[in-house]
């Protein structure tokens, strides 16, 4: 598929994560393969405006971190346009508008899943950063603020009048949170409103058949996968392997699964500097862990860690306590094994794998 000028890999997307989706989880992704399209976690116009270093580390990029967009959210029309006019001169290959963030301290101040009630506001505010900018400007949001006020089929054609390039649509409304079925009805609605653009849906898109599934059930152009990624991290390759072939590659095996962590854990430690990377790896580690298998003992290891060699050895005393759950050959017992991944709006889903909520990074939202 293609987004403004560009030609994709695949018509697959990884969507922002506030606090995780910075350049080494990018760049573990696109090394897995399968990946179209990548954003970086939510930055606050005004911050990156003002040069803050946290702001600044957010869209950090390098060799091999292409496609990207970088995520800006914001209310002020002044401070967006200027934002998405520095983001372009980053060498950025996409500008993404933050209209789906239900968190309270992002739609406080105008910006995230608030401006989906204001839409001429919004459409002028999108139009002025189109118009400031040579590359794509696209927006990510959600069905409405509640199920009273069901606003994006509206607010989607204001945007395209607008001069977007493509539409993210997550199937929820910000009341919703990330609780509750993904409507893909409702992503169908916002599909059929747009005229031209691409409608990438997204939400729940926890495996190869959930993306299928919601392409076929919505008509959306593509999808865009958030927390998905964190459970596996090959979902992008293996999904594009599957829509390319009706062929469901299997899921990694326990080997592939440390290997991939070590690469992002080391990633962390030379982006961040050692110390720093290891003990925001804390966070991260234990969502490779949901597909371990018995994993309390590598949690509660994994909390103290501060540096690479603290990362090995505490690796190593897991995979010594992890035995009792393996056969003689090292391989997990059955009754021990995760259980499947299930989308909520998959036919049949009971929700007892649903992801949880990923939380948002604390602290004042002035320096996301």
């Amino acid at each position: 598929m293609r987004l403004g000028d560009h030609t994709l890999s695949s018509n697959l997307f990884l969507s922002p994560l506030a606090g995780y989706t910075n350049l080494p989880m990018r760049l573990t992704l696109r090394e897995l393969g399968g990946l179209g399209w990548a954003t970086t976690d939510l930055v606050n116009a005004r911050s990156l405006l003002e040069r803050n270093r946290t702001a600044l580390k957010l869209v950090e990029t390098g060799p091999g971190d292409q496609p990207l967009s970088v995520q800006l959210f914001g209310s002020e029309p002044g401070e967006m346009r200027e934002a998405a006019v520095l983001c372009q001169e980053l060498g950025v290959q996409g500008i993404d508008i933050n209209m789906g963030c239900p968190v309270r301290k992002v739609t406080r101040i105008g910006g995230g899943s608030a401006m989906m009630t204001e839409l001429d506001k919004t459409a002028r505010l999108v139009r002025g950063m189109v118009d400031a900018v040579r590359i794509p400007v696209t927006a990510k949001m959600r069905l409405g603020w509640d199920e009273e006020n069901f606003t994006a089929p509206d607010l989607v054609r204001a945007l395209e009048d607008a001069g977007v390039a493509a539409v993210f649509i997550h199937g929820r409304t910000r009341a919703q949170g990330f609780s509750g079925t993904v409507n893909l009805a409702g992503i169908r609605a916002v599909v059929r409103a747009a005229r031209s653009i691409p409608v990438i849906g997204n939400g729940d898109v926890t495996t190869p058949g959930a993306a299928r599934h919601m392409i076929d059930e919505t008509g959306c152009a593509g999808v865009s996968v958030g927390r998905g990624a964190f459970y596996d991290p090959w979902i992008f390759r293996r999904t594009a392997r599957y829509l390319e072939t009706g062929v469901l590659p299997p899921e990694p095996d326990f080997a592939e699964r440390l290997r991939v962590m070590r690469l992002h854990f080391g990633r962390y430690c030379d982006f961040y500097g050692e110390a720093h990377g290891a003990r925001l790896f804390r966070k991260v580690a234990p969502w490779y862990a949901r597909r371990f298998g018995p994993a309390k003992d590598f949690n509660q290891r994994m909390l103290t860690i501060g540096s690479r060699a603290a990362f090995e050895e505490a690796l190593a005393g897991y995979l010594a306590w992890r035995r009792q759950f393996c056969d003689d050959a090292g391989e997990l017992l059955p009754r021990y094994e995760p259980a499947p991944l299930a989308a909520s709006f998959l036919p049949g889903a009971t929700g007892g794998a649903a992801p949880a909520a990923i939380p948002v990074p604390k602290g004042p939202v002035e320096v996301w």
